[in-house]
């Protein structure tokens, strides 16, 4: 089996060592790919260096090369969401919207490489009379993306895309779990004619290649999605440089009784298990009132009872493997713990090997690891309110922040809802797992810092510069 090489400097480049990137489903190795060392992380970050100040891009240079990628995803979506199928262990139907959102992150991009604005600043002290003063954006520098397995092309995309956007130049490591996505990438961006340097990629642990990247000054700013302490990890090695952190929740859906509960609880069934439930906003906890609970629960179960289980590359199947059988035997051992603490099991909780059947408990307690900690599974927990105001306090009663759904007919409690749940995003009569890729994403408390979206991302990844004129 031919080891794909590493990217970087515009070359492709192999090591003395590699790893083996399995098929999640059948477990075996689709593909090799070479492991980078010392040596090819400071070829990395030396060449992104260099691109930043001999190969800078127009903007209108960026929105054709971005443009040019969006089209090429496109044109090769069936082929890209089979890879995305295999590595990742994502149901093909999943794959595929992947795919297409990872075009659109592209366009998006592209498009807000040409709107990057400063703005006017006023002068009226004292002693600024004759001067004459305005802001542009400048690129911050080299950007380090740090991606996980769960989304592993779009995520890759929501950070190089805009990093690339804002004139920046970019050190890609991509999980070691889901590296071809990202090769697959750079190939694009090759085709699509990014200069040497602009983009590199290196592939290795986070103890290893990882800590590289972290201790190397070259860097300017990281962005990363992964697990809480690894992110504050990062925060607390890269000192006073700047980073963009998305570290998971375990997000509500709240459920009032005024709702359309088929349509809740639909919903809430398909997002509770997309992707096995390896999603950061993928619905964990539903706050439901209390008069409407045996019903809803009734439909919550029938929904699960309805989805596929099984190779993620057919059409048909609506729930996959799990990235490891390490995440699926402590997801087994989370539900069995809960299980023996007093909660009630409505469906699931079965192990197969790397597959874990949709679950769906409720009697659970706030202390449990179901409840209050991220199960990056496919289970959900049911909890019951008495009153809204106690359904939002058991949504923030959480040191996450990411995103929740509300289901009401009430425009006055939806609202209520947006201005009391300490979330970074709120989806009135949607699940928490609604993610539009133009939007601003991120999250409070436990769940990081900074906001994805192209627009926003290109905020993040750039720097405001005061000029003033002395006339």
């Amino acid at each position: 089996m031919k080891i794909q090489p590493l990217y970087i400097d515009g070359r492709w480049r192999t090591t003395g060592d590699h790893l083996g990137v399995t098929n999640k489903y059948t477990g075996e190795v689709m593909a090799k790919v070479a492991v980078s060392g010392p040596a090819e992380v400071d070829a990395a970050c030396a060449a992104a260096r260099r691109a930043l100040a001999e190969s800078p891009l127009t903007p209108w240079q960026r929105y054709q090369i971005l443009s040019r990628v969006s089209a090429a995803i496109l044109e090769r979506r069936e082929e890209i969401a089979l890879t995305i199928a295999r590595e990742a262990g994502k149901p093909l139907k999943e794959a595929l919207v992947e795919a297409g959102r990872a075009a659109n992150t592209f366009r998006l991009s592209a498009e807000e490489a040409t709107r990057i604005h400063g703005e006017m600043v006023p002068l009226g002290s004292a002693g600024t009379e004759n001067r004459f003063a305005y802001t542009i954006r400048v690129p911050v520098g080299v950007v380090c993306a740090i991606t996980p397995f769960n989304f592993p092309l779009n995520l890759v995309a929501h950070k190089v895309a805009p990093a690339l956007a804002a004139g920046n130049t970019v050190v890609l490591k991509p999980a070691s779990a889901t590296p071809l996505s990202s090769l697959t990438l750079c190939h694009l961006l090759e085709e699509a004619g990014l200069p040497p340097g602009c983009l590199n990629l290196v592939v290795g642990g986070g103890a290893g290649v990882g800590e590289m990247l972290l201790g190397d000054g070259r860097l300017d700013f990281y962005t990363f999605t992964g697990s809480p302490p690894v992110g504050r990890h990062i925060r607390d090695r890269v000192g006073l440089r700047p980073v963009t952190l998305e570290l998971g929740s375990n997000s509500a859906t709240i459920v009032h009784g005024d709702a359309d509960l088929e349509r809740a609880a639909a919903a809430c069934g398909r997002m509770a298990f997309a992707n096995a439930g390896q999603v950061c906003i993928s619905v964990q906890r539903i706050m439901v009132e209390r008069r409407v609970l045996e019903d809803f629960c009734r439909l919550l179960v029938e929904s699960a009872a309805r989805l596929v289980v099984g190779d993620p590359t057919d059409p048909g199947t609506d729930v996959g493997p799990m990235i490891s059988l390490e995440a699926a035997v402590k997801a087994e051992n989370r539900v069995r713990e809960a299980v023996e603490g007093g909660a009630r099991l409505l469906t699931g909780g079965r192990r197969d090997g790397v597959m874990f059947h949709p679950t769906v408990l409720t009697a659970v307690r706030p202390d449990m690891k179901v409840v209050c900690e991220e199960v990056f599974a496919p289970v959900v927990t049911v909890i019951p309110y008495d009153g809204f105001e106690e359904a939002l306090d058991l949504v923030n009663d959480s040191r996450f922040g990411l995103q929740a759904g509300v289901f009401t007919r009430s425009l006055d409690l939806a609202m209520r809802a947006a201005q009391r749940l300490d979330v970074g995003g709120v989806m009135i009569n949607d699940t928490s797992a609604f993610r539009a890729d133009e939007m601003p994403y991120g999250g409070e408390k436990g769940s990081g810092a900074g906001r994805e979206g192209p627009r926003w991302a290109v905020a993040e990844m750039s720097r405001t510069r005061v000029v003033v004129l002395n006339l």
